[in-house]
């Protein structure tokens, strides 16, 4: 079994350099831990968590919070969550929330995590007493939709430009009436999205009301349910337009309308804001914002790793480009896309 003296060996640094890599320690430079990083994994070298625990009085356990796992925006985050934080020496946990689990989630995390990143969730007054109490840091990976805790840490993309961007682009092609299919849960990290719909419409002039908006619970059934029963009330011709505020329920506003004999986007344009897989191989391509999620979790660990440091750390926004295609411009083919 390798030990650490023989990863030091192979990548041609101090006993002390792994050491510093291996908890993440300032002072060491970014080459040397790519060697270092390198060398463990040449090696197959597995530090023992335990004695680093004794030792540094840490778990290197993270826990994240996940809303949904059928989501694919949502998964692919969780990947690169548990890549980056890997990369830093620490283990992730997933769990389900809903909020009954908070209870669970007093008496089961003290003593067991070190840090808790949520998916924008908002927790009980009682939970963020705890964690406090714990000394147990909170990075949320995008805001939480409701009543967020004051001084919470979080990292999360710039919806409002993004709205910008998508409503920009469509009312170049015309479209005055635009509707939002959006998530109905207050306290989903998606009314984020909602609010900044709701602001960059009224900048720009455009109307906005309750019939505006739609509501698809985040799933891609239920958007499609919901634009199913919008085409058989006879709504078709109120908007020109569609936002979903995510991908998956972009889908599903797609598929109802195709069912209904709709062209896209000759007779209605569609739009997401995440950029999943599914949303450039859906027939048409679905126009979307690029969230691009492997920075928007490096943001997050990095921004975990300052806290448990005990060093302050700054919230930031991602900027998503808007990736054109075929769903909102009739010019363009089945695959191609354009940034803008």
């Amino acid at each position: 079994m390798a030990s650490r003296k023989d990863v030091a060996e192979r990548a041609g640094v101090s006993a002390a350099a792994v050491s510093y890599v291996l908890n993440n320690k300032a002072g060491v430079s970014e080459s040397t831990r790519k060697k270092v990083w390198a060398a463990i994994e040449e090696l197959g070298y597995a530090p023992s968590h335990a004695a680093r625990s004794l030792k540094t009085r840490k778990t290197y356990n993270l826990t994240v919070l996940v809303n949904y796992l059928g989501d694919p925006f949502e998964a692919g985050l969780l990947n690169h969550l548990e890549e980056k934080a890997r990369e830093k020496g620490y283990f992730i946990h997933f769990q389900t929330y809903y909020p009954g689990i908070e209870q669970d989630l007093r008496r089961s995390v003290p003593g067991r995590i070190d840090g808790l990143l949520l998916l924008g969730q908002v927790l009980q007054p009682a939970t963020w007493s705890m964690l406090e109490e714990e000394g147990i840091p909170v990075v949320s990976v995008t805001r939480a939709g409701g009543e967020i805790r004051q001084g919470a840490a979080w990292v999360d993309v710039d919806w409002a430009d993004g709205m910008g961007k998508l409503i920009g682009h469509l009312t170049e092609f015309g479209h005055r009436r635009i509707a939002l299919m959006a998530n109905g849960s207050p306290n989903h990290p998606h009314s984020y999205r909602l609010g900044a719909f709701l602001e960059e419409m009224g900048k720009r002039g455009l109307p906005v009301g309750a019939e505006d908006i739609l509501y698809g619970a985040g799933r891609l059934e239920q958007a499609r349910e919901a634009m199913e029963a919008y085409i058989q009330a006879g709504r078709l011709g109120s908007h020109s337009a569609f936002i979903a505020v995510s991908d998956l329920m972009a889908a599903g506003v797609l598929t109802a309308c195709r069912e209904a004999g709709m062209v896209v986007p000759g007779q209605i344009s569609i739009a997401g804001c995440e950029n999943i897989l599914m949303s450039h191989q859906t027939t048409p391509a679905v126009t979307v914002l690029n969230v691009y999620r492997p920075e928007l979790a490096s943001r997050a660990i990095d921004l975990m790793i300052r806290l448990l440091n005990g060093e302050t750390g700054a919230n930031s926004l991602l900027q998503a480009p808007l990736l054109i295609r075929a769903s909102s411009d009739r010019q363009m083919g089945g695959g191609e896309e354009r940034e803008n």
